[in-house]
């Protein structure tokens, strides 16, 4: 049994900073003992033995209910998206989401993951543990066949929650979809005052400590929702 802290999202500061993440307090179970014992008896005429599966039924159970009754999303999510211009686009069971709207006749896109709520690397997994989150800001023409990609990770921070790593451009489709295409210099080689321009180009668009707070608290948030998920498919399978 693995015990790992849930970390929830649940005010922003006076300066859009999170300022609380705390632990659940009780363990979010992984079972990855029980379900191999499941895996072993794969060859029986069902996917589980009936000892094995009524076993692991019982654990997702208990793992589901407990997750279902600490559950909880931070209304600080659904009021960012209330008092601001940005469409939010997700889709159950895909990692992906993205922030979307329209600046001066322009597409601007914010991407990023889900993520963890704990570091497996951290020593003391007591403690939660800030992490940052990459994600995509992308500023294109209507038709998506020009723009402009900043790719960033938030940070820890009041005035600036965010750090921007490279900046790509593309003229066409086949170049913005191309993998193996420029990703443009590093940030911090430009000269400065492009970083500066380049910078206040961003703030232009929306991005501020807020919707730095909102990406990060939703990647946890997120997580939490598919990891509930995946516990109710998992159960509905053992249960067939």
């Amino acid at each position: 049994m693995r015990v790992a802290p849930t970390r929830i999202f649940r005010s922003f500061g006076r300066q859009g900073r999170i300022s609380e993440i705390f632990q659940s307090s009780c363990p979010r179970a992984v079972c990855a003992t029980h379900m191999a014992q499941g895996v072993a008896n794969f060859a029986m005429p069902r996917a589980f033995s009936s000892a094995a599966g009524s076993k692991i039924a019982k654990i997702l159970q208990a793992e589901l209910k407990h997750e279902n009754e600490q559950y909880e999303q931070a209304k600080e999510l659904k009021a960012f998206l209330k008092n601001s211009q940005w469409k939010f686009v997700e889709a159950e069971g895909d990692v992906n989401m993205m922030l979307e709207k329209e600046v001066d006749e322009k597409l601007v896109q914010v991407e990023w993951q889900l993520m963890s709520p704990f570091d497996p690397s951290a020593e003391d997994e007591s403690e939660p543990q800030r992490e940052a989150t990459d994600f995509s800001l992308t500023i294109q023409s209507k038709d998506k066949t020009s723009g402009v990609t900043f790719y960033c990770s938030t940070q820890a921070g009041g005035d600036h929650r965010y750090v921007i790593g490279n900046v790509r451009s593309f003229l066409n489709v086949e170049e913005k979809d191309n993998v193996s295409s420029y990703n443009g210099p590093e940030f911090e080689d430009l000269e400065e005052k492009l970083q500066e321009a380049l910078d206040e180009h961003l703030s232009e668009m929306g991005v501020d400590s807020n919707i730095c707070d909102f990406i990060d608290a939703m990647a946890l948030d997120k997580e939490q929702r598919e990891y509930i998920r995946w516990l109710q498919n998992t159960l509905k399978f053992i249960e067939s």
